[in-house]
């Protein structure tokens, strides 16, 4: 047995669990349309520049992009 089996274990029955299963259904919705998004609306399907510190400001660009469409969405929501 690997060193890591006992915890693999543990996190297997827990996604297997009742509240795995539905956290896991969540993951659809939440984290996976976040990449998504960022993919087709955002410009993160092809990197435009070179090296990893620019690809990496790029992607971190994206995320602000994102973070502020959201809060601005949920303002005007409260508002």
């Amino acid at each position: 047995r690997h060193v890591w089996e006992k915890h693999k274990e543990k996190v297997r029955a827990h996604r297997l669990s009742s509240t795995g299963k539905y956290l896991y259904k969540k993951r659809k919705e939440t984290i996976e349309r976040s990449f998504a998004d960022a993919k087709e609306l955002h410009g993160l399907r092809y990197c435009r520049l070179r090296g990893r510190e620019k690809v990496q400001e790029q992607a971190l660009m994206t995320a602000a992009a994102q973070n502020i469409k959201k809060i601005a969405n949920h303002l005007t929501k409260a508002g």
